[in-house]
């Protein structure tokens, strides 16, 4: 069997929002029975038809990068999450319904995958600070995913559902509301099923039918690391699972 093309997605948000049950969703259709803090970063694998149904119809791997979502103040944290944030293809923006602080804190996300985060990781940017025109010339498919839609009190809903609006015009997203805990959110036919096919099938097209010198090819599931000794001009390559492309030192 031919291998199949490959797209880069990353999974952003504050820890204990939902992200690691949401892509084990995604990937496996099952509900995580016991999720636990992501450390560093975690990958799993999607099977896309692309423009499924019609003559077009070709299917590629999508790889969800579970980037882990520790706030700090520190710059290396930072730092060490800016290596997974390579030749990424589309951006998942996840957060907790039920924590408006999550819901914040997704702006400072964005702007920090996409390198032009210029406050010290940990800052909140708030709406009102928000500016719409940084993503102007963003070619990168965001999609806006709201979890634990089923502990919204009832009297609340509204009020939050309205401020989720919000925040998908200020990315110009499509957003999803679901609970990770109940597959049939995302059964097909739904209208959250249609949007989630629509943006995967968007990073696919950006990626593999856009001309953009940005988007380059990747390797799975490791980088190589090439080490280079300045006493002998020697070299040799360690390789490291999971984390880039590829890295050289210098």
């Amino acid at each position: 069997m031919a291998s199949l093309d490959r797209v880069k997605v990353l999974v952003l948000g504050d820890s204990g929002v939902g992200k690691s049950s949401l892509v084990h969703l995604l990937c496996q259709n099952q509900v995580l029975g016991n999720p636990s803090w992501t450390v560093g970063c975690s990958v799993d694998v999607r099977v896309q038809d692309y423009k499924e149904g019609t003559p077009e119809e070709k299917t590629y791997y999508i790889e969800l990068w579970d980037v882990g979502g520790s706030v700090g103040s520190a710059s290396s944290i930072k730092s060490v999450r800016a290596v997974f944030y390579n030749s990424v293809n589309g951006i998942i923006l996840v957060h907790d319904l039920t924590n408006k602080k999550s819901n914040q804190n997704l702006y400072r996300w964005s702007l920090e995958a996409l390198n032009k985060d210029s406050s010290p990781t940990g800052v909140i940017v708030s709406n009102g600070d928000y500016d719409r025109e940084q993503f102007a010339e963003n070619s990168v498919p965001l999609l806006l995913i709201g979890t634990k839609f089923d502990q919204i009190p009832e009297n609340k809903r509204n009020e939050v559902l309205t401020r989720t609006a919000f925040l998908s015009e200020d990315f110009n997203a499509e957003e999803i509301n679901l609970d990770c805990t109940n597959p049939r959110y995302l059964a097909a036919g739904t209208s959250n099923a249609v949007k989630l096919s629509r943006f995967f099938d968007k990073v696919i097209e950006k990626r593999y039918f856009t001309r953009d010198p940005s988007q380059v090819s990747f390797a799975f599931p490791a980088f190589i690391c090439i080490m280079r000794n300045k006493s002998n001009k020697s070299q040799y390559a360690i390789m490291i699972t999971l984390v880039k492309p590829l890295l050289t030192l210098k």
